[in-house]
């Protein structure tokens, strides 16, 4: 089963608010990032989303509940449909070091322990596994897979997702790529991750939260 279709807690154990304990906080899950963050001007109901990600400590619920009306109907729509999980203690955001944090974050991203992390242009901002070479070809191919997609979408195929795998094999059970794009703060990401995508990995939320607080712009260092 692909790892989006797995629960959290069947290969990373969730925290439950237990009776009695502090005030819950929120988080997404990765199915939750990879809704709120799939879409370069996210609408008004991901942007609420995203702001879970957007300090150095997670929000208190009551707290992010507070900031718009509708937020209420948000959480338990979030809540049912697995983009947000309620945690019992303060999580800080990452302590984000281009030199130490991508290629620790990414790698457990991949069955292959092989990924690449491409920002605008498809540019290689980091990566795993791959040979460096190898890296900016794959990253290059997944800039080009993301504007094949864009002019689809303005000749009116309405597709759900820009995410894509492609296979070596007839029986397509196991992808050999995967492009997983994102977007943060109107700039474009993509995950290139050779063989199984274990993208149900708290290793995902991670990484986006440590690009969304550390407000730079990868692909403008180096």
């Amino acid at each position: 089963m692909s790892p989006l279709g797995r629960p959290l807690g069947e290969d990373h154990a969730a925290p439950h608010v237990a009776p009695g304990s502090a005030e819950p906080r929120l988080a997404l899950t990765p199915a939750g990032v990879l809704h709120a963050f799939a879409d370069a001007q996210p609408g008004e109901d991901c942007q609420a989303l995203q702001s879970i990600l957007s300090q150095a400590t997670l929000p208190l619920e009551a707290d992010w509940l507070q900031r718009a009306d509708n937020r209420a109907e948000l959480l338990a729509l979030g809540l049912d449909r697995g983009w947000l999980q309620r945690v019992s203690r303060e999580l800080p955001a990452p302590d984000v070091r281009l030199d130490e944090f991508l290629s620790h974050v990414i790698r457990g991203l991949s069955g292959e322990h092989k990924v690449a992390l491409s920002s605008t242009g498809g540019f290689c901002i980091g990566h795993t596994g791959f040979e460096l070479a190898q890296a900016e070809v794959l990253c290059a191919a997944a800039a080009d897979h993301a504007e094949f997609m864009q002019r689809q979408r303005v000749r009116g195929w309405a597709v759900s997702s820009n995410m894509v795998s492609f296979h070596d094999d007839a029986a397509m059970l196991m992808p050999s790529t995967s492009f997983i794009p994102f977007w943060v703060d109107g700039v474009d990401y993509c995950l290139v991750i050779a063989g199984e995508p274990l993208i149900n990995n708290p290793a995902f939320v991670e990484l986006v939260w440590g690009i969304q607080v550390a407000g730079t712009r990868f692909g403008k260092l180096g």
